[in-house]
C-alpha cells in the first residue's frame, strides 16, 4: 500500500507547474468530479504519457459508440474483478453505482458478474469481456456470433474488444504500482 499522499508506490512526481492544458484538466475534474483522479495524478509524470493515457480513455469510455457509458463502466468493473485490480474495482465500482442509479449492482459487479440482474445483451457482453481477459485465443467466431446474435454490431464488438483490452492493460499497471484509489470514490453514490 502506499501513502496516501502519493497515487502509486513509485516515486515520480507530478511535473511542477503543469502546463497550462494539463492544469485546466485538472481544473475541470476538480469542478465535475470534486477530486483529480489518482490514474491522472500517476501519469502526470510525463505529460506526453498522461496525454496518451486520456486519449485512449477518452476513446475508448466516451466517444460515440452502441455501447452506452454504462456498459462501457460495467465492462471496466468485470475485467478488474477478474484482475483484482484495486483501483479500478474502487473508481468504476463508483461509476458503476452513479451511472446505474443501483448501488447493488456496482458491488455485484465487483463480486460476480453473473448473480447481477442484466439483460441478455449485458450478460452476453460481460461472458465476451470475460472470455477476453482469461482467454482471449481461444476466442472464435461462435463469440462474436454471439455477440451479434445478442444485438451488436460488429462495430459495438470492436468497441467492446477494445474496452476489455483498455482496462487489461490498465489494471495490470495499476496494479504493479499500486495505485490508490481517491478516498472519495468509497463513499460515492451508495
Amino acid at each position: 500500500m502506499t501513502d496516501q499522499t502519493m497515487p502509486t508506490a513509485l516515486d515520480l512526481p507530478m511535473v511542477d507547474p503543469l502546463p497550462p492544458a494539463t492544469q485546466k484538466y485538472f481544473d475541470i475534474c476538480l469542478e465535475k468530479l470534486g477530486m483529480v483522479p489518482n490514474v491522472l495524478k500517476a501519469n502526470a509524470f510525463d505529460i506526453d504519457k498522461l496525454t496518451a493515457f486520456t486519449a485512449m480513455y477518452n476513446d475508448v469510455m466516451l466517444a460515440d459508440s452502441g455501447l452506452s457509458k454504462l456498459e462501457r463502466e460495467m465492462i471496466a468493473v468485470t475485467v478488474s474483478s477478474i484482475n483484482k485490480c484495486y483501483y479500478c474495482l474502487v473508481a468504476h465500482g463508483a461509476a458503476v453505482r452513479q451511472m446505474s442509479g443501483d448501488p447493488k449492482l456496482g458491488e455485484m459487479l465487483v463480486m460476480n458478474y453473473r448473480v447481477a440482474p442484466l439483460d441478455d445483451r449485458q450478460r452476453s457482453m460481460l461472458d465476451f469481456a470475460t472470455k477476453m481477459t482469461t482467454a482471449s485465443a481461444e476466442i472464435s467466431e461462435a463469440d462474436r456470433q454471439g455477440l451479434r446474435d445478442a444485438g451488436f454490431s460488429d462495430r459495438d464488438i470492436w468497441d467492446i474488444a477494445n474496452v476489455t483490452g483498455f482496462y487489461n492493460m490498465s489494471n495490470r499497471v495499476a496494479s504493479a504500482t499500486a495505485m490508490v484509489p481517491n478516498d472519495e470514490y468509497h463513499s460515492q453514490f451508495r
